[in-house]
């Protein structure tokens, strides 16, 4: 699967979950900070991620700062390519 292909998926999947294409516009928003994702949402994301890219991200592995912005999200997950 391609970078770009990734990166589709999880904004996608960011989108979805935020409710607000804000992700997509901002790739370094801090989801946290502003109130657009929760813990819920968060473990939401990581079961996508391993739906769709099939990369399993367990949340202890995790740092919230780690997570916190589209970038972060999407760099963690090639990481793990």
């Amino acid at each position: 699967m391609s970078e770009a292909k990734i990166k589709e998926i999880v904004l996608d999947l960011l989108e979805e979950l935020c409710g607000d294409d804000v992700v997509r516009k901002d790739l370094d928003i801090n989801l946290l900070e502003e109130d657009l994702i929760d813990s819920l949402d968060y473990t939401e994301l990581l079961i996508g991620i391993e739906d769709n890219i099939g990369i399993v991200m367990a949340p202890s592995e995790l740092k919230r700062e780690e997570m916190d912005t589209p970038n972060k999200i999407i760099a963690q997950v090639l990481k793990r390519v």
